[in-house]
């Protein structure tokens, strides 16, 4: 790899773990490559789709020209293996939150989790979370959130294209969904729970596709303080 090859336009596939957030895991990317290749100021670098800080697996980050088809890479479906808890819910809808409003499920069964899922397959509308990097007026609504503000969140339409290999040892379930851009699997979760009428949230979330790209061919070395780019020549 050389410095003109980055320039030029070049993919790498993280494996992001967990509690980083998709910036910092650039931001990183950014410095240790300027750093190990001498690149200019203005080298361009940037993800395509954001991975919350609670979820791990493949993000993708785009290098100088090859940025261009960030906006084809995030339209791409996505996979996730996805983790809830039934019976109890967070108001991020994931582990950022503590548990609220637990409830009793011993009236709930495997059936009745199937066919609550099936009802999600297809074209649906969803809420975003609250917790979520989406802009109201300016400002990110997860910071209004935490500023102790009211959110509204308006629904959207998003495709979920299956579920499958699901797992039930209650109160974890546990499955792959397939999903369109924009999809939030933090808020899938949520309405699980609402369609169960006993509440759930996301435990586990991993991306494992984007598109073509699998996270079986991503890795978090790069991530690493001893890392250099000259191991993967």
């Amino acid at each position: 790899m050389t410095a003109e090859e980055l320039q030029s336009g070049y993919i790498f596939l993280l494996d992001k773990p967990l509690d980083w957030t998709s910036f910092q895991a650039v931001n990183k990317m950014k410095y240790k490559l300027k750093r190990e290749f001498g690149l200019p100021k203005k080298f361009k670098i940037g993800h395509a789709g954001t991975l919350d800080p609670r979820a791990t697996g493949l993000l993708i980050v785009c290098c100088g020209k090859f940025t261009k088809k960030i906006p084809e890479i995030q339209d791409a479906p996505k996979e996730y293996w996805t983790e809830i808890k039934v019976g109890v819910q967070t108001e991020s809808y994931d582990t950022e939150k503590p548990e609220i409003l637990h409830q009793d499920i011993s009236h709930i069964s495997e059936e009745m989790i199937r066919e609550a899922l099936d009802k999600f397959v297809g074209e649906i509308e969803q809420k975003p979370p609250v917790y979520s990097a989406i802009k109201i007026d300016g400002e990110r609504a997860y910071n209004l959130a935490r500023a102790g503000e009211e959110v509204e969140m308006k629904s959207r339409k998003t495709t979920i294209f299956y579920i499958k290999d699901i797992k039930v040892e209650l109160p974890l379930v546990s499955f792959m969904v397939g999903c369109s851009k924009g999809t939030y699997i933090r808020s899938l979760a949520h309405d699980i729970g609402q369609e169960l009428g006993v509440g759930a949230y996301l435990t586990q979330l991993r991306r494992t596709k984007i598109g073509e790209y699998t996270v079986e061919n991503a890795t978090s070395d790069y991530l690493d303080n001893e890392f250099r780019f000259e191991n993967i020549r």
